[in-house]
């Protein structure tokens, strides 16, 4: 049997945001990164809309990048002094995952960072609060994901959660939010989520429903992309909404070694996780062609790209996203990105054993060996094909 789980309610399009004016609630907690947020008029509106439906505020902000442990409890101990019945994460996947994990501890103070990483071993919350997010990015999708991982700066330790029961009750996409995106975020989210959506399409774990979005997701992506980083208002907004689909997809699906070399990758090397995934995914794509050729073929096909056969198709996909990164102005290897040999050889063999048994790893459709990752990681570090 299977299952497929995504947000209660899902709003979407322009002036989504306005949803809040009716949204029941006495007291909400607001969870953002930086106040740029603030600055930009995005959390003012909000809670201006809040603030017609009877609803208090209060602002938790400072989420970092790779949220800690420390960020998290810090934003325990304001929940547990303002008492809200709404959590709502604001941004991209950081402050999302932060408030994700709060939640949780809000809920069950008595649990640990150590059960919570536990894949499907969370208690049931919402005996407290209901938990809503916005995406004002368009890649990470966590707002209709199961998924967050926190870090424990002390011991390098991350802990990433994965339970149904962190879905959010409502996700909002409200593609205004995103027009003010720099160029640069626009590439890494992006490819971010043609990731998430190429690598649901071959998972393991794959369905008729998730591969339904995927498709739509990488359509929208191919067309829109690149538009969307030249600044056009629709491709914004098309990204804002085909990056989501990739979400749903992914949260079912889950994902491939892609994912599981940029989790590993991403504080060693000090890489932005959408720019890893862009690295990385060619290289991916050619090892796995053994085994999913057919399925990457299809994508292919189905985007009109060039081929005769399935291996000239697989060819043209690893050749698309080699060309959207050029379209872009990214770079092609962790090499040009500015990592020295030495700090890649001294970490070679910790990243390939954990990138390895990373959860994403167990849903990719090649298995892997720690010989196998460290000669892709060679490939990814010095920008070459992959053919074994």
């Amino acid at each position: 049997m299977n299952r497929f789980t995504i947000p209660r309610d899902l709003y979407f399009g322009d002036n989504a945001i306005d949803y809040l004016k009716e949204v029941k609630g006495n007291k909400a907690m607001l969870v953002i990164g930086s106040e740029r947020l603030i600055k930009d008029g995005t959390v003012p509106k909000i809670q201006e809309n809040l603030k017609l439906a009877n609803i208090e505020t209060i602002i938790f902000s400072g989420v970092e990048n790779d949220p800690s442990v420390a960020t998290v409890r810090k934003g325990v101990e304001m929940m547990n002094e303002f008492n809200p019945d709404l959590i709502i994460g604001i941004g991209g996947g950081s402050p999302i995952d932060a408030a994700k994990a709060m939640w949780i501890f809000y809920e069950h103070p008595e649990f640990t960072f150590e059960e919570a990483s536990k894949p499907f071993n969370l208690p049931e919350l919402r005996q407290k609060a209901k938990f809503i997010a916005i995406s004002t990015t368009s890649g990470t999708a966590t707002e209709v994901t199961s998924f967050a991982v926190i870090t424990d700066n002390e011991t390098g330790v991350k802990y990433p959660i994965a339970d149904y029961n962190i879905t959010p009750d409502v996700a909002i996409v409200d593609t205004n939010l995103v027009q003010t995106m720099s160029k640069t975020l626009v590439a890494n989210t992006g490819m971010d989520a043609l990731t998430h959506a190429i690598e649901a399409y071959v998972s393991k774990a794959r369905n008729p429903i998730t591969d339904a979005l995927a498709m739509k997701s990488i359509e929208m992506i191919y067309t829109n992309l690149v538009n969307s980083y030249n600044g056009e208002d629709q491709a914004r907004r098309d990204m804002h909404i085909a990056q989501n689909l990739a979400g749903m997809a992914f949260s079912n699906a889950i994902l491939g070694i892609v994912h599981a070399m940029a989790h590993k990758t991403g504080k060693i090397f000090n890489i932005p996780h959408g720019l890893a995934n862009a690295i990385y995914l060619p290289a991916a794509i050619q090892f796995n062609a053994k085994t999913a050729k057919s399925s990457y073929a299809d994508i292919s096909s189905r985007l009109g790209l060039e081929g005769n056969n399935e291996d000239e198709l697989v060819e043209s996909l690893v050749n698309l996203v080699k060309q959207l990164r050029v379209d872009m102005g990214m770079i092609n290897s962790l090499k040009e990105f500015g990592i020295s040999e030495e700090l890649f050889m001294e970490n070679l063999q910790s990243i390939s054993e954990t990138s390895v048994v990373d959860p994403c790893t167990g849903t990719n459709p090649r298995e892997i060996s720690v010989e196998e990752m460290k000669e892709l990681f060679k490939a990814v570090y010095y920008g070459e094909d992959v053919n074994f």
